[in-house]
């Protein structure tokens, strides 16, 4: 086995990239809370500045507005986690262009900046490389079934060369750079509007909307909560594994009509479930195989579906 601890008690300054989004911003709390200056990056497209502006007192902590697909400001720093990008589909489905050249170009001026000053990358990538997958649960050798050419092309296949990026900076320069492929992630801070489906079925529930199912809500995903996900990202960085990809999610698979109803439980709602007609390349099931994940760094989630839905629910009761 690998030990991911890596000199986890020296402080390091670290860039994180789409600082101001769901993951990115929760990232900053947990390395600022460990001791660690933290300079975050955004260009607000996604991410949200009241996230950023609660984080201003901390003296550790700095805001650069900007895109990465325009290059990165000169700065001195030790580690560099990019999550810049949209990651849920209204975001990333309004914005295709800006997305597959964040991927892209922006992967590649992060990695040419991480060549230069001879600092660690963590790509954040996504259980989207697998598509719409035959094989369940997902395994990091299976290399998915992807429409190019679909509407969510822009977000999956962007992510899949993001890979691609890295793997070459690795195999030319030795680049050290991880990769994590993030599966569906929930907690607080996601917002009201993102389009996920833990955000609609809570919004929904709390408003007495009808809370909407695509097909028969059969379909399935598997939710990983939002503190676990940041400690699987933490003890990836800081591990000596190399630049081949590592699944982090919960394999606890749950169907969307399960989920639903779920959430209507837990939030006392009246409302009623619809049904709605399946988006275009919505994937069957999503599942991750974390074999990888235990073996190597010795990460599993611990949070529950339920202690995390609880607390995500508390949290919008209060947005």
């Amino acid at each position: 086995m690998l030990s991911w601890r890596r000199n986890s008690l020296k402080s390091k300054k670290i860039l994180i990239t789409g600082g101001a989004g769901f993951i990115g911003s929760h990232l900053c709390h947990y390395l600022l809370d460990k001791h660690h200056h933290v300079i975050c990056l955004d260009n607000l497209i996604s991410g949200q500045r009241i996230l950023v502006d609660k984080l201003k007192s901390n003296e550790k902590f700095s805001f650069i507005e900007g895109d990465i697909t325009q290059g990165l400001p000169d700065l001195d720093v030790d580690e560099i986690y990019n999550l810049a990008c949209p990651a849920s589909p209204r975001d990333y489905q309004s914005n295709p262009i800006e997305t597959i050249k964040t991927n892209v170009v922006g992967m590649a001026n992060i990695l040419d900046f991480a060549h230069k000053k001879k600092v660690r990358v963590l790509q954040a990538s996504t259980s989207e490389v697998y598509g719409d997958p035959e094989v369940h649960p997902q395994t990091e050798t299976y290399w998915g079934r992807v429409n190019p050419i679909g509407l969510r092309s822009c977000y999956d296949e962007g992510k899949r060369s993001a890979e691609t990026l890295c793997s070459d900076y690795y195999r030319s320069f030795r680049l050290d750079v991880k990769i994590a492929r993030i599966f569906n992630t929930y907690g607080p801070h996601m917002r009201k509007d993102d389009g996920r489906v833990v955000s609609n079925f809570i919004n929904q529930a709390l408003s007495g909307e009808s809370m909407t199912l695509y097909g028969e809500g059969l379909q399935t995903r598997s939710f990983c909560y939002i503190d676990d996900l940041v400690q699987g990202l933490v003890q990836l960085m800081e591990s000596s594994v190399d630049v081949s990809p590592v699944n982090l999610g919960n394999p606890q698979e749950v169907s969307m009509k399960d989920l639903a109803h779920l959430i209507k439980k837990m939030t006392g709602s009246i409302s009623e479930i619809i049904h709605e007609s399946l988006p275009a390349d919505d994937p069957v099931r999503r599942c991750p195989d974390i074999t990888r994940a235990k073996e190597l760094l010795s990460w599993e989630p611990k949070v529950s579906l339920e202690e995390g839905i609880a607390k995500t629910i508390a949290y919008f009761k209060t947005i």
